[in-house]
């Protein structure tokens, strides 16, 4: 009984895994029950389990994009309206305006097209300035109040979701090594089919050992039939 586990896909070697413990511990076989290598088999492939499919990032990054397009809107709307509204010097206010403007023009007029980090940062200091009492006054006169508190929950939401982002990612990268919890795997495998290989002319463990290598051949052809299509766990 050999097979070359390093060729098999990440689904393969975990459906290989799966079976094997499976027929193990289906109570068919006498021999094999309460064998230290099944449970050690059972517990690297637990820990592979967790990991084979997982994403390499949270997979927030579309809700993060989402978020951080609403805020850009709500950050252009008002400053287009106080833009529009300076330029009218017939209109009540317009000084006003002119006023508010220039405290969006200290920050940056162009803080949708910063990167996240950056647009967050003047974004920040941006509605501090806009949330003084003189400019909210301001605010309030030319009916902005709600355009303002728009802005400031879009900006707030995309902050609690990007900082979920973050830990996401960071408890991803803390998780074990796919590669070394592969490597593991297999060595267990191949641990068990070496045991089964030595003992498959004793008594008791003919039939096990013909089970398991049936289980074996299947895999061998699976892999075949993926051959340069293989998902490898980096």
């Amino acid at each position: 009984m050999n097979i070359a586990l390093t060729k098999l896909s990440t689904k393969d070697l975990a459906t290989l895994a799966h079976r094997i413990i499976a027929t193990s511990q289906s109570g068919k076989y006498p021999v094999i029950i309460n064998h230290p290598l099944v449970a050690t088999l059972q517990t690297s492939y637990a820990d592979y389990d967790k990991v084979y499919t997982k994403q390499v990032y949270s997979g927030k990054g579309k809700d993060v994009a989402a978020l951080d397009h609403d805020r850009d809107i709500a950050y252009s709307n008002m400053k287009a309206f106080l833009n529009g509204y300076r330029k009218l010097p017939t209109m009540a206010n317009h000084q006003i305006a002119e006023d508010l403007y220039k405290v969006f023009k200290t920050f940056g007029l162009d803080l949708d097209r910063l990167s996240y980090s950056s647009q967050t940062a003047q974004m920040k200091k941006l509605i501090e300035a806009l949330e003084l009492p003189e400019n909210k006054k301001k605010i309030k006169d030319l009916s902005l109040d709600k355009a303002f508190e728009e802005m400031k929950i879009k900006h707030q939401d995309f902050e609690a979701v990007f900082a979920e982002q973050a830990e996401a990612n960071a408890g991803l990268r803390q998780m074990s090594s796919a590669s070394s919890i592969r490597k593991n795997l297999e060595k267990n495998i191949k641990s068990y089919i070496s045991l089964l290989t030595v003992m498959k002319d004793v008594p008791g463990w003919e039939v096990f050992y013909s089970d398991i290598n049936e289980l074996v051949k299947a895999a061998r052809k699976s892999s075949v039939v993926n051959k340069g299509n293989n998902e490898i766990i980096p």
